[in-house]
C-alpha cells in the first residue's frame, strides 16, 4: 500500500476504520506539517538527557501542595477520631 500512488476507496476506509481515524485525515496527510508537529513536541535534549520518555512535559492538573494539604488534615481527623474513642474508652473504666 505504501508504494502505491492511490489506493482504492474501500481500502482506505477499512483503514481509517483500524485506526479510528476520519478518511479525510488520511487523504489531506501533509508529511512536512507532521514532522513539524514531532519536532516542535520532541528536542534533542528529551533523548539525549532521557529527561521526557514520552516525549510530552507532565504537568498534573491538580496541586501536589493541596494534595498533601489534604492528606495532612485527613491525618488529623483520623488521630482526633482515636483520641476521641480512647477517651470513651478510659471514661468507661
Amino acid at each position: 500500500m505504501e508504494q502505491k500512488e492511490s489506493i482504492e476507496k474501500n481500502i482506505l476506509e477499512q483503514v481509517a476504520r483500524i485506526l479510528k481515524l476520519p478518511v479525510e485525515a488520511i487523504e489531506n496527510f501533509d508529511e512536512e506539517q507532521a514532522v513539524n508537529v514531532i519536532a516542535n513536541t520532541y528536542s534533542f535534549q528529551d533523548f539525549k538527557d532521557n529527561a521526557v520518555a514520552s516525549g510530552f512535559n507532565y504537568q498534573p492538573s491538580f496541586s501536589p501542595i493541596d494534595k498533601m494539604v489534604e492528606l495532612y488534615e485527613r491525618m488529623l481527623q483520623q488521630q482526633k477520631e482515636m483520641i476521641d474513642k480512647l477517651e470513651r474508652l478510659i471514661e468507661k473504666k
